[in-house]
């Protein structure tokens, strides 16, 4: 049986000025087949081809053929709402889609079940509709769906989510409402968790990106650029990360947060 792994979707405020919102979703690349491991996408963009319009971002984990069927479902219901619409639904029109997939999912697994099979199966699919707002929803191995857009704000799928995704997201002060670079964050986790995690590769560059540009919809993976500059970063501030620890047990933690709340003044100071 085949397995796809560690998923992750993050919303922020991309537009403050405006109040609008931004979803980022990111996987490791790693697919596991019985001993064997490889490289594989599994983010997968939702819309309508022919008239270019984006509706969301699916990402799963579990059983491949699970998944691929999981967004076979999505892609079907998304192809039937869309036939009068010309523009990315709106939340509450997002919402009528998913529940239409859960009616699917919930039926198909339920026939499953009642032969036997196993269900192992987590999906996220996510939206940024023409006001920015963001969707994000989260259906689990029995096909229901649970909205996280409002709380916590985030959803992680697959190996290494609880003890190595979410952990770091909450040390990390994940918030919705912060500034942080949330592309580099998602990089971090998923590379953090593939050194512990066997299951999960490095991040090698499936990160995409919706949110609202020039006041239209748009939705793409993140530069290949951007993701060489992460995977720096993210180097750079492993290294940090062991050298602030080690700073701690030298001169104490009071002396490093000193230093730290000073040199943030100085920033905000300078600007």
């Amino acid at each position: 049986m085949i397995y796809v792994t560690l998923v992750l979707a993050l919303k922020w405020l991309w537009n403050r000025e405006r109040e609008q919102e931004a979803v980022l979703m990111a996987s490791d690349s790693r697919v596991t087949y019985g001993p064997i491991t490889y490289e594989a996408k599994k983010i997968h963009p939702v819309g309508v081809k022919e008239k270019d319009i984006p509706v969301g971002i699916a990402g799963g984990s579990g059983d491949a053929a699970l998944v691929k069927y999981g967004y076979s479902v999505v892609d079907a219901v998304v192809e039937e709402f869309m036939k009068n619409k010309d523009e990315t639904p709106s939340q509450r029109e997002f919402s009528y889609i998913v529940r239409e997939v859960e009616n699917q999912l919930i039926s198909r697994f339920r026939e499953l079940r009642s032969m036997g099979i196993d269900i192992n199966f987590n999906m996220i699919l996510a939206s940024v509709d023409p006001e920015g707002k963001a969707s994000i929803y989260h259906f689990d191995s029995r096909g229901l769906a649970e909205p996280v857009h409002d709380t916590p704000g985030f959803a992680i799928i697959g190996s290494g989510s609880i003890t190595g995704g979410m952990l770091l997201l909450r040390l990390l002060g994940y918030s919705p409402d912060s500034e942080q670079n949330w592309g580099l964050l998602s990089t971090f986790i998923i590379d953090m968790v593939s050194e512990v995690d066997p299951a999960v590769g490095p991040f090698v560059g499936e990160s995409w990106l919706m949110r609202v540009e020039d006041g239209k919809v748009a939705l793409g993976p993140i530069k290949e650029e951007a993701l060489k500059e992460f995977k720096e970063q993210v180097r750079k501030r492993k290294e940090l990360i062991r050298e602030l620890m080690f700073l701690c047990d030298v001169v104490g933690e009071d002396r490093v947060e000193e230093g730290l709340i000073e040199m943030l003044k100085r920033e905000v100071e300078e600007k």
